[in-house]
C-alpha cells in the first residue's frame, strides 16, 4: 500500500487519497503519472482517466456511479460530478471458491463464557426489564435508578456530583464563568452480584397504537431478547389492556424455544393492588432471582460458541480500506471454526448483492436474499426514497460518494466466506458460518436486529465515531483512524489506523481484533460501550428505514 494513495482493486478507475493532496500534485502510480487537478482530501478520491458523461464509475472492483459531466483525469470525485449506480442482480449458477484462512493460532482457543441449558454460551450474564407497553416506560425508569444506584452498576455519579456542584455554586450567587470546577474522582461503588455483568431496561415506544402487525413484530423481538444466551433472567412489566398482550409475548417465547427455562417474573398493573405495590414486588422477585443467577460462574467454551455481529457506523472514506476488512478477516476465520458471523444493514448491501448471491451455499439461500432486499427497496421508492439516499452528510464529507461506494466497503465486514444463510428480521442465527440478517443500516436499529438474531458480540466499525451500544449484547468500537481513535479515546476500543499507515497488513489486524473479542467475551475486557451503559434499543416497525 502507498502511504499516499490507494487502488482498491484493478479493475477500478478513481483513487483513494489516504492523506491530503495539494492541488497540482504530481504523483506517479504503476508507472503511470497523475496530477491532481483540485485538492484531494484524504478518503476522497480522484479519476484516473479523462471521463465523459454516462462514463462507468468503478470501484472495489463494481459499479459504484456515472459520471454526469465531462471532466479531465485527476478530477475528484463529488455528488456534483457521480451519482449512484448499480449492476442489477439475479441467481445464477456458479461454483463459489474462496481462500480459507490459516486459522491454527485459535484452533484450540477457549473464551471463559456463561453456559446455557440449550448449549448456548452467553459472553455476558445480564438480568433483562421488558415492558410489553411504552406505559410501562417509567415504572422501568423508577425501578432502574433504585437498582443502579444501590447495586453498583450507575456510572454516572460524576455527573451527578458535578450537577451539585454548580447547583450549589448558583445558590451561593456565584458566577459559573468565573469558577474552575475540579474534575470529579468519585470511586464506583462495588457491585454487589460479582456474576451479574448488569442489569438492563428495554425501553421502547411500542406494545400499543400503531399496527397489530408493529405489536406483531415487537412481540418477536423481544421474545428473542428475553431467549438471548447473555440474559439469564426476565422481568416483565405489563399494563394490561395494550395490543401486546402477556400471552402473545409467551406464545412467540415458546415458539421460539419450546424448552425456555429461565427465571421469567411478569407484573400486570391493572391487576396490582397500586403502582407502589406492583413496583416494590418486581423489586422483590428481581433481587431473589439476581441471587440466583449470580450463582452462575463463567467456564471455557470453544469459539464455535460465540455469534459475531459485524456493523459500521459513521463511515468514512477508510472504512472499507482498513476496519472492514480487518473485520470480514475476522469473520473469515470465525466461518472456519464453526462460529457464527451475522452481516445485517440491508440497505448497504446496495451494489454488492450479485457477489452475495453468488456466494450463496445454495438457491433458496439465494432467492430468499433477492426476495427480501427487493421489497426492501420496493417499499423505500414508494414513499420517494431508495437505496442510493443511503450516505448521510458526514458519510458524504469523509469520501463516500454513492450508496454502492458505501455498500462495497461495508459488504467487507463480512470477509469472503460463503453465505450458509439468509435471516428475515428477528429470525435465529442457527447455522455456523456467515448469514446475512435483514435490518435497516440505521446503527441502532441494525445493532438492536442483530442481538435479535443471537448475537453475543459485536463489532462495530467507524470512521466519524458514535455511541452506539446494545442492552445485552457487547459492541466494541473500531476506528478505521488513529485521529478518530485518539480524539475519541472514551468510546473507541480498538483503532485500525495502522493498516492505512502500511503498519499492519489486514491478517494481523483481524486476528488482533480476535484476539480482543476473546478476552471481551471471556470477561477479561470491558468494552468501552458496556462501561458507558450505552444500552441502545429501537425497534424496527418494518417501515422505510435506510
Amino acid at each position: 500500500m502507498s502511504n499516499l494513495i490507494l487502488k482498491i482493486n484493478q479493475k477500478d478507475n478513481v483513487l483513494v487519497a489516504l492523506q491530503d493532496i495539494p492541488a497540482d500534485t504530481e504523483i506517479i502510480f504503476e508507472g503511470v503519472t497523475y496530477n491532481t487537478l483540485e485538492a484531494i482530501p484524504a478518503k476522497h478520491k480522484f479519476f484516473m482517466n479523462d471521463m465523459k458523461q454516462g462514463d462507468e464509475i468503478f470501484m472495489y472492483g463494481v459499479l459504484v456511479g456515472k459520471v454526469q459531466y465531462d471532466f479531465a483525469a485527476g478530477t475528484r470525485m463529488t455528488t456534483d460530478n457521480t451519482k449512484h449506480a448499480a449492476d442489477p442482480y439475479y441467481y445464477r449458477e456458479v461454483d463459489y471458491q474462496w481462500t480459507k484462512p490459516d486459522v491454527s493460532k485459535f484452533l484450540h482457543k477457549t473464551f471463559k463464557g456463561y453456559h446455557r441449558s440449550n448449549g448456548d454460551v452467553g459472553t455476558a450474564n445480564y438480568w433483562l426489564f421488558i415492558p410489553t407497553v411504552f406505559c410501562e416506560n417509567r415504572n422501568l425508569d423508577i425501578i432502574k435508578e433504585s437498582l443502579y444506584d444501590n447495586l453498583g452498576y450507575a456510572v454516572d455519579a460524576k455527573y451527578k456530583d458535578y450537577t451539585h456542584q454548580l447547583v450549589e455554586a448558583i445558590s451561593k450567587g456565584e458566577n459559573l464563568d468565573e469558577l474552575d470546577f475540579s474534575p470529579s474522582n468519585i470511586p464506583t461503588k462495588e457491585r454487589v452480584f460479582k456474576n451479574v455483568d448488569g442489569i438492563k431496561f428495554l425501553n421502547h415506544t411500542g406494545g400499543c397504537g400503531g399496527t397489530r402487525q408493529d405489536a406483531d413484530t415487537l412481540s418477536k423481538l423481544l421474545a428473542s431478547y428475553a431467549d438471548h444466551p447473555n440474559v439469564a433472567g426476565v422481568t416483565l412489566l405489563s399494563l394490561g389492556c395494550q395490543h401486546l398482550q402477556i400471552d402473545n409475548f409467551k406464545k412467540d417465547l415458546y415458539n421460539r424455544n419450546p424448552d425456555f427455562n429461565k427465571p421469567l417474573l411478569v407484573f400486570e398493573q391493572q391487576k396490582a393492588v397500586s403502582e407502589e405495590t406492583m413496583i416494590k414486588n418486581a423489586l422483590f422477585e428481581t433481587l431473589k432471582g439476581l441471587q440466583e443467577i449470580n450463582k452462575i460462574e463463567r467456564e471455557d467454551a470453544p469459539i464455535s460458541k460465540l455469534c459475531v455481529g459485524v456493523k459500521c457506523g459513521g463511515s468514512d472514506g477508510f472504512s472499507g480500506i482498513s476496519a472492514n476488512p480487518a473485520v470480514g478477516h475476522l469473520a473469515d476465520i470465525l466461518s472456519v471454526l464453526g462460529a457464527k458471523v451475522l452481516l445485517a444493514e440491508f440497505p448497504e448491501l446496495c451494489g454488492v448483492e450479485q457477489e452475495l448471491i453468488d456466494r450463496a451455499v445454495d438457491k433458496p439461500t439465494a432467492e430468499k436474499f433477492i426476495k427480501l432486499m427487493t421489497e426492501y427497496d420496493e417499499l423505500a421508492h414508494a414513499v420517494g426514497s431508495g437505496f442510493y439516499m443511503n450516505p448521510s452528510p458526514g458519510n458524504i464529507k469523509d469520501g463516500l460518494i454513492t450508496d454502492a461506494i458505501k455498500s462495497a466497503g461495508a459488504a467487507k465486514k463480512g470477509g469472503s466466506a460463503p453465505v450458509v444463510d439468509v435471516l428475515d428480521y428477528t429470525e435465529p442465527a442457527t447455522k455456523p458460518g456467515l448469514s446475512l440478517v435483514c435490518t435497516p443500516g440505521n446503527d441502532v436499529e441494525a445493532t438492536t436486529g442483530k442481538a435479535a438474531s443471537g448475537a453475543t458480540l459485536i463489532l462495530f466499525t467507524t470512521g466519524l465515531g458514535t455511541p452506539t451500544g446494545n442492552p445485552v449484547c457487547p459492541v466494541i468500537k473500531v476506528a478505521t483512524n488513529t485521529v478518530l481513535a485518539t480524539k475519541m479515546s472514551d468510546i473507541i476500543d480498538i483503532d485500525t489506523g495502522a493498516v492505512v499507515r502500511g503498519e499492519k497488513n489486514i491478517q494481523q489486524m483481524g486476528e488482533d481484533i480476535l484476539d480482543f473479542c476473546i478476552d471481551v467475551a471471556s470477561g477479561k475486557i470491558i468494552p468501552k460501550a458496556v462501561a458507558l451503559n450505552q444500552d441502545d434499543f429501537i425497534p424496527w416497525k418494518r417501515g422505510v428505514s435506510l
